[in-house]
Order: structure tokens, then C-alpha cells, then sequence
């Protein structure tokens, strides 16, 4: 056993090495494609595949800025030669809006619950994933030989977080595909100078931008690895060494930025001729801080760089301000720094964590020499993490994937030079490798849901974890096979991506249950105050973490209830007869919302009164019959049901009282002064 980590690969053994390398390449695509095969869409995908489409159909790049375009390009290759059906813009329309609505339209008229195009241009993502595989197995190889490279590759390949998102059309793997690739090409650059190698780390830094608007944290990763060159390069060469990097780096930057640029078709303008963009950069940027407005304002006055990455860029951080967290079954009302290390802790395999623990062993302890490559290694996931850790935006372990990649081929390192050392450390490193393999297969196909055993498992996940750590509406498959096996039940259905997505294409027809996105978006049927049949919640809604306080989560009465089966380990059904008081009243609350964007103030009046009567209390129920009373101009009873609103919110955790009581109280405001 220690000679298979030692063995390098020699003349008459190279076949071997490959094969090996290319039947785990092989395992990973045919396990993320199973698996795909199976799950209907999540949240985020019918808006990229939406605006993927458009980009190359009508070169509109203002319906989805907020991700560059190279994911959405490449994921809709496949369908190009399709004559397909397009929905009308919708004019005047929020982008995000706009994307979600229209892409939900477009892939149910063209697709339905067939999911033949949404398989095929999730299997054009899944290039990405083997790209991400490739390029982890290369890098490791490089800086630590050739056992940790197939190490790496084969913890990379069995991994649960990458392959649960894989082959989906989102973001995630092609960021951390493109920062691989990036911090290999540069790391090539530094060792050996040459016009080739600085133009691969020019197009690798492009290709990052192009995919995600983290990957403008290469910016930083770049400046640490020059700064440990010139810090470890012999007193001589520190100033060649300084100066060659630096005229690199600035290299680099113009080079990725051409590329960026080229995505976008070196055009300026969001959206084509003819076609109003639904915000401006400035207008979009007036919430951030004064400094960081100006200069996003300045870069887009002098047209540095498109006009929709850079509303992309203002929509990350606008996203990240309050952003409601789930953690350990406490809902926060905004992000928490501890959030990611616990993430880590729960979805990433024991096998993994122990490897990692013996490769800061080995490091340690001076075992593991390769300082240069070891600093590669571990500076870049570093400040990634520590980004991650400060951002308010705590919804998922995909955000981290970047971070994994890097910890793969860390943890490859210290497991190739302990086993190399004799048979005991051979016999264990293989364990925990073997280890990390099964964790992972005996959560598939189910792998978004991974929790390791220490916490619970996939079981255990959604009590401690929620969004896409368990629940990104991936299920709807899984609930019509149980909806065709009760044909005769009534149900009731809170789908936590709905109304972006809607389970009716997928012929489920349970009753709609309101849910945070329904109360903007609409989707949500009226439900009476109690309900009898069979109540399906899947685990998004069933936290409550998208609500800023887990007081106003109208399905909090179900959590201590032990459901009666278990849907993919994020939908949970109770069967019986159940009071929904605050389910009915928010129900009533957002349909007459809906009635006043109708304009409408009479149906609207009437159902925020049924709302109040039902729960008085409920702040959601208060509001609407403010707002209702204030359109059919009743001052005094649209006064008196924002007061009361207000005192609910006074009741909530301090924290969350601010996303509620300002706009209460300017409401109140503008009614007193006649601008209402």
C-alpha cells in the first residue's frame, strides 16, 4: 500500500495513471447527470436558462445581471437550433422579476415536466463540473506529485456538495472551476515567466469574471501570492521578482477585462435597441453607502465596464444587507459571521475533515515541505472564507465551493506524503478516502440534502441548515409520484420556490400555499382557517428562513409536529386536520395586495378585514388593511391598522423590528402629510 502512494508514474505505467484519471472524470459526470435526471428545477434556473436564451437570441443582457453571462452561455448552446416560444418582455418590470416570470413561461410552454431541454442544458453546465475535476487533479498533481493528484481528483469526483450542484445552471462550479484555473495559471506564470503563461492566467482570470461577481476576489488572491514571492525570493532577485509580477498582475487585469468585456459583446448597454432597462447603474447603487455609489457611478460614467455587470455588482451587495439566516434552527434577521465554519462542520463529509486534520498535521509538523505550493493552496480559500464570513448573504454551502476545491487538494497533499511514509499511515489515509466516498453515495441521489453523521445525516439536515443546504425546490418529481399514490387526497402545498417555479407544470395539484415570494409576486391561492387533507411544506418554509424573524413564519406551529413521511428529506407531510390562523390571514393579506396593484381597493378592503378577523395579531394582516383602507381613502382606519401593525413588529426580536417599522412608520407619514 505505501508503494502505490509512492510510485511515481513511470514509462510503462502511464496508461494506467490516465485511465484511472479518466474513469473518475467518467463516474463524476454519470453520477451528476443521474442525479439532474431526477430533480425538477431549482430555484435560480429557469432565470439563467431564460437569459442565457435571449443573450444569444437577442443579445439582451439586462434580464439576469445579476451573474455575468458564461454560465448562461454555455448552458444554452444545446438549444440554439430550437425554434422555441418566447414570452413578451415584461415592460417596466423589476429585471429579477422580469427573468424569473418570463423564464418560468417560456421553459413551461417549451418544456414542461418533460425536462428535455432543461436535461440538455444541464448537461452542457456539467462541462464546468468535469472542468472543476480536471483542474483540481492537474493542480495537485503539479505541486505534489502524482498520488495526490488522483487523491484529489477522487475526493473531488465523490464529493456531496459538488455533486449536488454539478450539473445545475447556476454559478457555483463554474466560479470555482475558473478561480482553480486562475490560481494554477498564475501560480505557472510565477515559476516560469513566459508570454504563453501569462496569457492562459490572462483568459482564466477573464473566464472567472465572466462567470460569478465573487471571482473579483482573484483581485486580492493575485496581490497575496505576489507579495509571498517577493517576501521568499532570494534579497537579490526581490525587486526583478517584484517587478515582473506587478507588470503581470496589471497584464492580467487588462487581459481578463478584454475578456469580459468580449461576453458582453463589447457593448455597453443592458439591453438591445428598442428595449428599456428596468433601473439605472446610478439609480440601482443609490442605497449603497456614499463612497461605494460614487465610485460604481464613475466607473459606469466612463463605461469601464458593462453596464449590467455593474448592476450585477450593486445587486450582490444589496442582496447581502439583512438577509434573513437560518442557523442551527434559530432564524437570524441578518447574516451571521459563524454561519460558514458551522456549514463546514455539517456538509462536508467526516472523511474530508479528518483529512484535512492530518494535513495540517503533516504541515505541522514539517512533513509536508512544498511551502510555495502549500501557500497556493491555502491563501486564496483563506481569504475566500474570510470574505464569505463578513458577507450578510448566508443561504448555501454552494457559495463555498470555490473554498472546497482548494481544501480537496490540500487535504490530497497531507494524505500522499503521510501514506508515503509507512503502511499504518497508508492504511488510514485510504480509510478516510474510502470513508468520504461512502458518506457521500449513501446520500445519493439526494446529495443537496447531505448532512454528515455527526450532525444526523440528510435526515437532521433541514433542523439546522435550510435554502440550498436542503431545500432548492428540487422535488416536484418526488411529490407527484406521492400525489399519483393518493389520488383521492386533498393537499396543500407550501413549495418554497414558488412562484418562480410552479409544481402545477409538473401536474401537482394540491392547494397553494402562501409563501414570502407569493407575497410580491402572487401565486398563492386563499386558504380557509383550517385545513383538512394532507399539508405538504417543503423545508424552506418550514424554517421560515427567508422571514427575518421566525415569529411571522406562518407554518412555525408545524415544527414541533413529527411529520408522517418524509419527501427527499426537504418535504414534509402531515396528514390530518389542522388550524392555519396565520397561514389564512397572510393568504388573505397578499390577494389583496394583488387587488390593489389591480387597482382593485374594494375586493382589497374586503379580504384585509377577513385577514384582521381571522388573526388579529398578524402584522402581515394589519398591513394590508392599511394599505387597503388608505386606497379607498379612509385616513383614520389606514392609521389606526398601521399603529397596529407597528405595535406587532414592537414585539419582534430588535433585530428584525427594522425591516418592518420604518416603512410603518413612513407610511403613516406620508398619509398625515397627503402624499399617500
Amino acid at each position: 500500500m505505501r508503494d502505490l502512494y509512492n510510485r511515481p508514474v513511470t514509462n510503462h505505467r502511464p496508461k494506467y495513471f490516465w485511465l484511472t484519471a479518466a474513469v473518475l472524470l467518467v463516474i463524476q459526470a454519470a453520477l451528476a447527470l443521474t442525479m439532474v435526471h431526477r430533480e425538477s428545477l431549482t430555484f435560480d434556473e429557469d432565470d439563467h436558462m431564460f437569459a442565457g436564451y435571449r443573450m444569444w437570441k437577442a443579445a439582451d443582457y439586462g434580464l439576469n445581471p445579476e451573474h455575468p453571462p458564461l454560465v448562461k452561455l454555455l448552458a444554452t448552446v444545446p438549444i440554439l437550433s430550437d425554434n422555441l416560444w418566447v414570452p413578451l418582455p415584461l415592460n417596466h418590470r423589476f429585471f429579477k422579476s422580469e427573468a424569473y416570470l418570463n423564464g418560468r413561461d417560456w421553459l413551461a410552454r417549451n418544456d414542461g415536466d418533460r425536462q428535455h431541454l432543461v436535461f440538455k442544458m444541464r448537461a452542457s453546465a456539467e462541462l464546468l463540473a468535469i472542468g472543476l475535476c480536471l483542474l483540481v487533479f492537474l493542480a495537485a498533481r503539479e505541486w505534489f506529485g502524482d498520488a495526490a493528484g488522483l487523491i484529489a481528483l477522487t475526493l473531488v469526483v465523490f464529493d456531496p456538495n459538488v455533486l449536488a450542484h454539478s450539473a445545475l445552471v447556476t454559478t457555483d462550479i463554474g466560479v470555482s472551476c475558473f478561480f482553480v484555473a486562475a490560481i494554477w495559471a498564475f501560480y505557472r506564470f510565477a515559476v516560469r515567466p513566459t508570454l504563453i503563461r501569462l496569457l492562459l492566467a490572462g483568459l482564466a482570470t477573464g473566464l472567472l469574471l465572466a462567470t460569478k461577481h465573487s471571482g473579483i476576489l482573484i483581485g486580492p488572491m493575485f496581490v497575496s501570492l505576489i507579495a509571498w514571492e517577493v517576501f521568499t525570493a532570494p534579497g537579490a532577485e526581490r525587486k526583478r521578482t517584484a517587478l515582473r509580477l506587478t507588470g503581470g498582475f496589471f497584464a492580467i487585469v487588462v487581459l481578463s477585462v478584454c475578456v469580459l468585456w468580449a461576453f458582453y459583446g463589447f457593448r455597453y448597454t443592458a439591453r438591445p435597441a428598442g428595449m428599456a432597462f428596468s433601473t439605472s447603474v446610478a439609480q440601482y447603487a443609490a442605497p449603497l453607502p456614499h463612497f461605494e455609489s460614487a465610485s460604481v457611478v464613475a466607473v459606469s460614467r466612463l463605461h469601464l465596464l458593462p453596464e449590467s455587470y455593474l448592476v450585477g455588482l450593486v445587486d450582490v451587495k444589496l442582496a447581502s444587507v439583512d438577509y434573513p439566516t437560518f442557523l442551527l434552527g434559530k432564524v437570524y434577521p441578518h447574516g451571521q459571521w459563524d454561519y460558514f465554519p458551522f456549514v463546514i462542520l455539517i456538509k462536508t463529509t467526516l472523511g474530508l475533515l479528518l483529512l484535512l486534520v492530518l494535513a495540517a498535521f503533516a504541515t505541522v509538523t514539517g512533513k509536508l515541505t512544498r511551502r510555495r505550493e502549500l501557500f497556493y493552496a491555502l491563501a486564496p480559500p483563506a481569504l475566500y472564507l474570510a470574505v464569505a464570513m463578513m458577507s450578510g448573504m448566508n443561504i448555501g454551502v454552494r457559495h463555498l465551493l470555490p473554498m472546497y476545491a482548494f481544501a480537496i487538494i490540500f487535504a490530497a497533499a497531507g494524505a500522499a506524503t503521510l501514506a508515503g511514509m509507512n503502511r499504518r499511515w497508508a492504511i488510514l489515509c485510504s480509510a478516510l478516502i474510502v470513508a468520504h466516498i461512502v458518506s457521500s453515495l449513501l446520500a445519493f441521489p439526494n446529495e443537496i440534502a447531505y448532512a454528515n453523521e455527526a450532525w444526523g445525516g440528510p435526515q437532521n439536515v433541514h433542523t439546522l441548515l435550510s435554502d440550498a443546504n436542503v431545500d432548492w425546490g428540487q422535488q416536484l418529481f418526488q411529490v407527484k409520484q406521492w400525489q399519483d399514490s393518493h389520488p383521492d387526497q386533498e393537499c396543500w402545498f407550501a413549495y418554497f420556490a414558488r412562484p418562480e417555479i410552479d409544481p402545477g407544470v409538473y401536474g401537482i395539484r394540491c392547494h397553494a400555499l402562501p409563501t414570502l415570494d407569493t407575497q410580491f409576486l402572487g401565486g398563492a391561492e386563499v386558504i380557509p382557517p383550517s385545513i383538512t387533507g394532507a399539508v405538504l411544506i417543503s423545508a424552506g418554509d418550514l424554517s421560515g428562513c427567508e422571514w427575518p424573524s421566525a415569529q411571522v413564519n406562518p407554518y412555525r406551529s408545524f415544527q414541533p409536529l413529527h411529520p408522517d413521511l418524509t419527501i427527499d428529506d426537504s418535504v414534509f407531510v402531515y396528514q390530518g386536520t389542522f388550524a392555519a390562523p396565520e397561514i389564512s390571514a397572510i393568504s388573505r393579506a397578499q390577494q389583496s395586495q394583488t387587488f390593489l396593484e389591480q387597482k382593485q381597493p374594494g375586493p382589497a378592503l374586503v379580504l384585509a378585514r377577513e385577514a384582521v378577523a381571522i388573526a388579529p395579531e398578524n402584522l402581515f394582516a394589519e398591513t394590508a388593511l392599511g394599505d387597503a383602507a388608505a386606497a379607498v381613502g379612509d385616513k383614520q382606519l389606514a392609521e389606526t391598522a398601521w399603529q397596529a401593525a407597528i405595535q406587532v413588529a414592537q414585539h419582534l426580536e430588535p433585530g428584525a423590528q427594522p425591516s418592518y417599522i420604518p416603512d410603518l412608520e413612513s407610511r403613516i407619514k406620508r398619509l398625515s402629510s397627503g402624499n399617500n
